[in-house]
């Protein structure tokens, strides 16, 4: 019903990617938690950022299906190229597409949708995350300046030398006894503004990943994105076609993990046969492969559905929700099929199971997710 033949075609030509580029060199990249400066060029050569956004600016205006797609594929291989994109394109890009103003679109989108720059997403804080509305970071205007004071935490693409800026979400007063937020675009080189990579993750070790820290940070007025107090809708807005990454995400490194236990099943041998034949494997890989088909029926019809520029708030958190813990399940079972090898850094498998586990928290949690869907339906 949504696939066409040129989506087939994105999927082979970013499939081949990812097989020939990123698989020989991620498992080193993981270990030596290196962001790849050039493999994220190559990403832009072959025009995956920028793909939702109009040819005036750089991009290749095609569907957010297209989009999702090369990232389910990036992720069939290495959820940390997934990331730099996926977060690139739907956290960086997206809304300065969307709410930005013709200055800024001609002033930032070009080389963003060029793959040599990248920009971050500045929401979450250490005591604002599932609350985003507990941002302590603020924005005050003074003679025409926006100064803005306080940090964030675990912000991708958020310090490596092509990140050229950040959306903030700062809090610029308060309104009824409720605070007002305003997102503030900022960039690297300004005064007051500092960037420190995060180490030591667990998962998506190759992808870039940022606390950020505003000290008296001054920019001009003109670098607010929308108006005054529209911050806290402008981020929410991002979050909900975030998800759908997100998804695409779980989605792709399930189909990947799934690959891998299907072949390691066909080659293991135990009692005297390949470990595929037995029933209590050949269900588990049934298992896998149907829930895997379900997460991406679904998944494309959410992305129908935003095509259609119809409502998908419900759609995205239940594809984010399924998606994740889809991933979270084929990749336990995948490792329960490879047995002690599953936990070895030699199996592709091991990064998986490691690299899935921030599928459920990050850009909303299940339990957010959950909430989400829960209100769309009037149960809360």
């Amino acid at each position: 019903m949504y696939i066409t033949e040129e989506h087939e075609l994105i999927r082979k030509t970013v499939r081949d990617f990812a097989e020939r580029v990123i698989k020989p060199v991620a498992r080193e990249l993981d270990e030596n938690e290196q962001f790849s400066e050039e493999i994220t060029a190559q990403m832009g050569e072959l025009g995956l950022f920028g793909m939702c956004s109009p040819e005036e600016y750089g991009g290749q205006k095609m569907d957010i299906l297209s989009y999702l797609i090369a990232v389910e594929e990036l992720a069939r291989v290495d959820g940390s190229q997934a990331a730099t994109l996926a977060a690139h394109n739907s956290l960086g890009i997206a809304p300065i597409l969307e709410f930005g103003t013709e200055e800024q679109k001609k002033k930032y989108l070009p080389g963003l949708c060029s793959g040599k720059e990248l920009w971050a997403f500045g929401l979450t804080e250490p005591e604002a995350g599932s609350d985003s509305r507990a941002t302590k970071t603020t924005a005050k205007l003074v003679n025409g300046q926006w100064i803005i004071n306080g940090s964030k935490i675990f912000i991708t693409n958020g310090s490596v030398d092509i990140s050229v800026g950040v959306t903030v979400q700062a809090v610029s007063g308060v309104k009824n006894g409720k605070k007002e937020f305003t997102t503030i675009l900022v960039e690297k080189d300004t005064p007051g503004f500092t960037r420190r990579p995060m180490h030591k993750k667990m998962m998506w070790r190759s992808s870039d990943t940022a606390e950020l820290y505003f000290d008296d940070c001054t920019v001009p007025e003109s670098n607010i994105l929308g108006k005054v107090g529209q911050g806290s809708k402008i981020m929410l807005h991002t979050l909900d076609c975030g998800r759908l990454s997100i998804a695409a995400m779980g989605l792709g490194l399930a189909q990947g993990a799934f690959e891998m236990a299907l072949q390691y099943a066909k080659e293991r041998k135990q009692f005297g046969r390949p470990i595929v034949k037995f029933q209590v494997t050949a269900f588990k890989l049934a298992d896998m492969a149907t829930k895997i088909e379900l997460a991406r029926t679904f998944l494309y019809h959410a992305c129908w559905l935003k095509d259609q520029a119809m409502d998908f708030t419900k759609e995205s958190a239940i594809a984010k929700l399924y998606c994740s813990e889809i991933a979270k399940e084929v990749a336990d079972e995948a490792v329960q099929i490879h047995g002690g090898y599953g936990l070895m850094k030699d199996y592709d498998i091991e990064r998986f199971y490691r690299d899935q586990r921030l599928l459920q928290i990050g850009e909303g949690t299940s339990e957010i997710q959950r909430l989400v869907i829960a209100r769309c339906i009037g149960a809360c």
